[in-house]
């Protein structure tokens, strides 16, 4: 199916090939999306080379540290370049110290609450914002979160809080942005053993909990994630905007 045919879009996110980014970014390339790719820092810009390089040998990738501006406007200055315009935008950013993804939230440093705000939630809006002005055709922005955006699950800690502030960022952008076209939706993934998940305590006995308590009795798989950000950046999704879609087998619905 050619569903993004003629779609422009660009992926913050990928780590490797077991991240959910990657996933999402296949899925738009085999509905016919042309993609660039970003990448943070020289410890993974030989791993975005390599997986974003199979997509041809034109695929732009470029450096961006979300917390510089300057960096940001640099991207979306080389998309205009190159491409004129932009469809999708894939957040796929998240860090917390650590330190922070274990013992209590209780502990909390304020640095700590800081960056993990800055990196995982404000982001968002200061991609929007640069994004916006390329996205003349509309456009769909999906950025993922998790359900301990929502309710409390141990260890997760501060990234918890910051999901909840990306969650309620995607709204008020997608209020801001709506008159334009541009569409803004978060996918709430059930745990998956990616790069980010792997620093937070427990994440294989989260796994095996979610499979035995999901009304699906089993974990999300990644092409799963993918045909939903597909979705969400087709015009089948072309009225749901400021929504958090849950991709988890259904354990949202649970109450015990």
């Amino acid at each position: 199916m050619s569903t993004l045919a003629g779609k422009i879009g660009v992926v913050f996110g990928v780590a490797n090939k077991r991240s959910i980014a990657w996933a999402i970014a296949q899925s738009w390339k085999q509905a016919g999306a042309t993609l660039a790719f970003t990448y943070q820092g020289d410890r993974l810009k030989e791993n975005v080379e390599e997986l974003a390089g199979t997509f041809g040998p034109d695929t732009m990738i470029l450096p961006c540290d979300v917390t510089n501006d300057a960096q940001i406007a640099s991207v979306f200055d080389a998309i205009r370049a190159k491409y004129g315009k932009l469809h999708l935008l894939l957040h796929s950013v998240a860090f917390a110290p650590r330190e922070a993804l274990e013992g209590t939230f209780l502990a909390t440093s304020r640095e700590a609450f800081r960056v993990a705000h800055d990196i995982s939630a404000y982001s968002l809006v200061a991609l929007s914002r640069a994004a916006e002005p390329l996205m003349t055709e509309g456009g769909s922005i999906v950025a993922m979160s998790y359900y301990g955006a929502e309710k409390v699950v141990p260890h997760y800690n501060v990234m918890g809080v910051a999901k909840a502030s990306l969650e309620a960022s995607t709204r008020y952008l997608a209020y801001d942005l709506g008159p334009k076209r541009i569409r803004v939706n978060c996918i709430s993934a059930g745990p998956m053993n990616t790069l980010a998940a792997r620093g937070i305590a427990g994440l294989t006995d989260m796994m095996k909990h979610y499979e035995a308590h999901a009304p699906l009795r089993r974990n999300v798989v990644p092409d799963e994630l993918g045909a939903t950000g597909t979705f969400l950046a087709s015009d089948g999704a072309a009225a749901i905007t400021g929504q958090v879609i849950y991709v988890d087998c259904g354990y949202q619905i649970m109450g015990m």
